[in-house]
């Protein structure tokens, strides 16, 4: 789907992009142009309608990164007096702490093995054991490993407890059904250069109107402060700061083909399909992947190294990616593993030659894997 001689990334953002997307940022924007704010309004719209948000929800853009946009929240949504329970099975949750005692806000971590995903069960006793806590911060889809989390569980008691919940969908947003019809998820969070197949540069956050519209004066940063943000843009149509315009208009193409598609469930759909061969595919070269079916997200797999002596994961990473393709290390704390990435405009038959690949790199460099 991609032509040209550059390599394929099989990583959870970059990731490998339509020409039409890139093509978008061949136009250069004035960020005060009337043409350009119409554009970033029509983005945020789009968002916001992707997990039925319209009624009572705002899309609010940030420059950056995900985890500006993630820190942006906790930051502007969370009082200094809060108490944030954060689940923990992987990197990304455990970044969601750095940030919590960065801020200097209180947190209760819930520990858990980084295949195991957090039950509803476990939230539910965290917030009877601990009546101080006033929020859930949780990551979707953990990418450290391909996690997934129970969201609408999550969400369900969140929402009976009374607890306001912060979703890091970083890299589900898109990709999995996510709708806020449900009811209590206050924040969502994700990234342009993700499932919707634009490129990185904009993080931005999708929050109830009524939440956001009590934070005023709550960041303690100047750059991250989503209210002002908001609060800007809804008055000028303008963002606060230089906007990170081929960004959003990569991103306006990506979404235009995003529905033109079919939307979320046709990205859902193809990313399973890859998904499934590329396990298919490596489990014949004797690869066994971390997770259990059932909690496997179909955006990256995370494989056993193998045992044997010859193994080198950058010898290996480096004849990969020279036969065509950028694998992932991996991210994981007990045990040596890779990531292979299944999202970006490619299609089941680029998993498949990408397993061909691998294997070619395999014997080139004399690893047995069985």
């Amino acid at each position: 789907m991609i032509p040209g001689n550059d390599p394929i990334l099989l990583t959870p953002g970059p990731l490998s992009t339509a020409p039409q997307t890139r093509e978008a940022m061949l136009r250069d924007w004035g960020s005060w142009d009337a043409a350009f704010n119409r554009m970033t309004h029509s983005v945020c719209a789009d968002l916001v309608k992707i997990v039925h948000g319209e009624n009572d929800y705002v899309c609010v853009p940030l420059q950056g990164s995900g985890t500006f946009a993630v820190e942006a929240a906790l930051g502007t949504l969370v009082p200094r007096q809060g108490c944030v329970l954060v689940p923990n099975n992987g990197a990304y949750c455990a970044r969601l702490i750095r940030i919590l005692q960065r801020m200097g806000i209180a947190y209760v971590e819930l520990t858990l093995r980084e295949d195991e995903p957090v039950g509803a069960a476990a939230i539910e006793d965290a917030l009877n054991r601990e009546s101080r806590i006033t929020h859930v911060a949780q990551v979707h889809l953990e990418t450290s490993a391909g996690l997934l989390n129970p969201l609408d569980d999550i969400a369900a008691v969140c929402q009976r407890h009374g607890k306001s919940l912060i979703v890091d969908a970083m890299s589900s947003f898109g990709a999995l059904p996510i709708d806020l019809r449900r009811g209590g998820i206050d924040a969502l969070i994700s990234a342009s250069g993700k499932c919707l197949e634009g490129v990185p540069g904009m993080g931005f956050v999708i929050v109830r109107r009524s939440v956001l519209e009590r934070s005023e004066g709550r960041s303690p940063s100047l750059a991250l402060d989503l209210y002002d943000q908001y609060v800007y843009m809804e008055k000028t149509t303008q963002w606060r700061f230089t906007p990170p315009t081929h960004v959003v208009a990569a991103l306006r193409q990506a979404l235009d083909q995003f529905f033109a598609q079919g939307g979320q469930a046709a990205r859902g759909a193809r990313y399973t399909q890859n998904c499934a061969a590329l396990i298919s595919g490596m489990k014949a070269l004797g690869f066994e992947p971390l997770l259990k079916p059932d909690v496997q997200a179909p955006v990256i797999v995370t494989f056993y190294a193998p045992r044997d002596p010859a193994w080198n994961f950058a010898n290996f990473y480096a004849a990969v990616r020279e036969a065509g393709y950028v694998l992932y290390p991996g991210k994981l704390t007990q045990v040596d593993t890779f990531r292979v990435g299944c999202i970006g405009a490619i299609d089941a038959d680029e998993l498949r030659n990408a397993v061909a690949a691998i294997d070619r790199t395999l014997k080139w460099l004399g690893i047995r894997v069985k």
